[in-house]
C-alpha cells in the first residue's frame, strides 16, 4: 500500500489542495505545544461517513486515523490522542447541534471539520455551516481549524462553495480534494475506481490521499513553507455573523435531557455505547394517535428520527404551534438499501425567537409496522 500510495500521489498536486490559507497562528500554537516534552494533543476529526472511515479496510487506514499517526510520527515527545467523530450521512446541521458533546467536550487542540459532500450546495448549509464554525473557533480552548472539502469524484459537486465563503470570513484554512486529487480524476491521470469504488467513499488508497492533502499542508506550515495570507487575522472576538446565525446554539432534546408530554410515545431505556450507535436516547412511537409534545425555544427547530430499511414503517405528522395547514410528514420508510438513516427534518426555519410548541403524531401505526424512533428534537435560537 506504501509503494502504491508513493506511486499515485505524484499524480496530485496537493499544493492546489489548499484553496484558502487563511490564518495560522494557531495551529502553529499547536505545533509548539506538540514540540515539548509530555504534553498532551487532541485532535477531533468531526464530519460524516468519510470520516467515520467508510470503505476504509480497517479503521487504522481511515484519513483521520492517518492524520494522528503522521502527527505521532512528527511530534514524538508529547502524546496524541485522536477522537473521531464522525457519523454517517450527518450535516452541519446536526453537527452544529451535537458539537458540544462530540468535539468541545473533549478541549481539543485541532479540529478537522469534513460535511461537503453531505451538506448541499445552500444557502441554508452555509448558516448551519457558519453556527459550527464559530462554535468551535470560540470555544474555551480556541482551537485550530481546518476545513476540509471532499468531493463528489462523478461530477466534483460539493458544498465547498458556501463552505468556503465561511472559511475565508472567519480566516480559516480550507483544504479542497475538489481542486487536488479530483482534478487528477478529470484529467485522467487518476482513474477513479482507483481511489474509490462508489464515487464518493475512498478505498484506502483514496483515504491515504485525502490524509496526504491534510498531512501536506501541517508539514509545509511547520516547515514554513506555507504562511498566513497576507492581511488575515486571527479572531479574539468574533466578528458578526454573515448569515441569520440561526445554528451556533444549536442542541438536541434527548430522553435524558428533556422532559416532553408522552401520549403513547415510549422512552428509549437502551444505553448509547458510542456515538455511531446512533438510534438511541430518543423516543419510539409504535401505534397510531401515538404522540408526543414538546416545548423548545428558539427560532429553528428540526426533528431527527430514523428511516428504516424495513418496510412498512410508521410514518408521523409534526406541527409547530398548532399551525396543522403546514403540519410536515416524518416518513419513517427508507427507499435505500444501505442501512437506515439517521434523517433530519426542518419544521421551522427563521421563527420568532421564543418557546414554541411542537407535537408530532403516529398518523400511519400499529403492529405490523416499524416503530417510529424520534431519536432527538433539535432546535436553536438566537
Amino acid at each position: 500500500m506504501t509503494m502504491l500510495y508513493e506511486d499515485k500521489k505524484k499524480l496530485v498536486d496537493f499544493d492546489e489542495g489548499i484553496a484558502y490559507t487563511g490564518n495560522l497562528e494557531r495551529l502553529k500554537r499547536v505545533f509548539k505545544k506538540a514540540e515539548k516534552e509530555k504534553e498532551k494533543i487532541k485532535i477531533v476529526c468531526l464530519g460524516g461517513s468519510i470520516t467515520q472511515g467508510s470503505l476504509a479496510s480497517r479503521q487504522e487506514l481511515c484519513y483521520a486515523s492517518r492524520v494522528g499517526e503522521w502527527w505521532k510520527s512528527v511530534f514524538k515527545t508529547s502524546e496524541t490522542e485522536l477522537i473521531n467523530s464522525g457519523i454517517g450521512g450527518t450535516t452541519s446541521q446536526f453537527g452544529s447541534a451535537r458539537a458540544n458533546d462530540d468535539v468541545l467536550a473533549y478541549k481539543p487542540d485541532l479540529v478537522i471539520i469534513e460535511f461537503s459532500v453531505n451538506d448541499s450546495d445552500s444557502i441554508f448549509f452555509r448558516e448551519t455551516y457558519e453556527g459550527l464554525v464559530r462554535k468551535i473557533y470560540d470555544s474555551e480552548t480556541k482551537p485550530a481549524v481546518i476545513l476540509l472539502h471532499n468531493v463528489m469524484y462523478g461530477d466534483g459537486t460539493n458544498a465547498q462553495d458556501q463552505h468556503e465563503v465561511i472559511g475565508r470570513y472567519y480566516n480559516v484554512p480550507c483544504l479542497s480534494m475538489k481542486t487536488s486529487v479530483y482534478q487528477a480524476v478529470a484529467s485522467g491521470t487518476l482513474k477513479r475506481e482507483e481511489i474509490t469504488p462508489d464515487g464518493l467513499h475512498p478505498n484506502d488508497l483514496g483515504h491515504a490521499l485525502l490524509a496526504g492533502l491534510v498531512c501536506s499542508f501541517f508539514e509545509n506550515v511547520l516547515k514554513g513553507k506555507i504562511l498566513s495570507k497576507p492581511g488575515s487575522r486571527e479572531f479574539d472576538v468574533l466578528p458578526g455573523p454573515i448569515t441569520p446565525n440561526g445554528y451556533e446554539k444549536a442542541i438536541r432534546m434527548q430522553n435524558y435531557n428533556s422532559e416532553p408530554l408522552l401520549e403513547g410515545f415510549e422512552i428509549d431505556p437502551s444505553e448509547q455505547k458510542h456515538i455511531t450507535d446512533i438510534f438511541k436516547r430518543g423516543f419510539i412511537g409504535r401505534k397510531k394517535g401515538d404522540i408526543i409534545v414538546f416545548e423548545a425555544k428558539g427560532s429553528e427547530l428540526a426533528a431527527q428520527y430514523r428511516r428504516s430499511v424495513k418496510h412498512p414503517a410508521c410514518i408521523c405528522s409534526a406541527v409547530v404551534d398548532g399551525d396543522e395547514e403546514n403540519a410536515v410528514i416524518l416518513d419513517g420508510n427508507f427507499d435505500e438499501t444501505w442501512g437506515d438513516s439517521l434523517s433530519i427534518t426542518t419544521l421551522g426555519h427563521g421563527l420568532e425567537n421564543k418557546i414554541h410548541k411542537v407535537k408530532i403524531t403516529v398518523t400511519d401505526g400499529g403492529e405490523d409496522k416499524v416503530p417510529f424512533y424520534l431519536v432527538s428534537l433539535i432546535c436553536s435560537g438566537k
